[in-house]
């Protein structure tokens, strides 16, 4: 999985363009069953990046509902997603699920040290924590010439 994205450094919001996911399950019987597959874990991977977390006090969990519990809200941007199917019709069906979902954040996070050279290396990738990482990489190196 690779994402396009754009930072704004001032803010520290990123915009997701475009992902781009190739996918081995073994033999297809589904192409366009595997798409949207595909389609629905990266943008719920995306959720899980930019805004889910599981928030406590020193006692419980609090996010204990849909209204204490953060994920990408109806309207967002949804970016594109190009799924590129590799049908291995030699090898035992492993299925597909929502094996989109555990690469988007690593995607995104190698895409934001692409455009600004900084890390973010926790979840979910909040405006405040780019910031932060951004203000972080230009105390230790140089700016990168883009």
């Amino acid at each position: 999985m690779v994402a396009e994205i754009e930072v704004d450094r001032g803010s520290g919001k990123v915009r997701v363009k475009r992902f781009v996911v190739a996918h081995e399950c073994g033999p297809i019987s589904n192409p366009d069953g595997l798409r949207n597959q595909i389609e629905g874990g990266t943008l719920q991977g995306m959720s899980r990046t930019f805004s889910e977390q599981i928030t406590w006090n020193d006692q419980n969990v609090t996010s204990i509902d849909w209204a204490t519990y953060d994920s990408l809200s109806l309207g967002f941007a949804v970016p594109a997603v190009e799924a590129v199917l590799v049908n291995r019709p030699d090898l035992p069906a492993t299925g597909a699920g929502e094996s989109a979902i555990t690469l988007v954040a690593a995607a995104i996070g190698n895409a934001i040290f692409d455009a600004v050279g900084a890390r973010i290396r926790e979840v979910p990738f909040t405006q405040e924590r780019i910031k932060a990482a951004l203000s972080a990489s230009h105390a230790y190196s140089a700016p990168r010439n883009m």
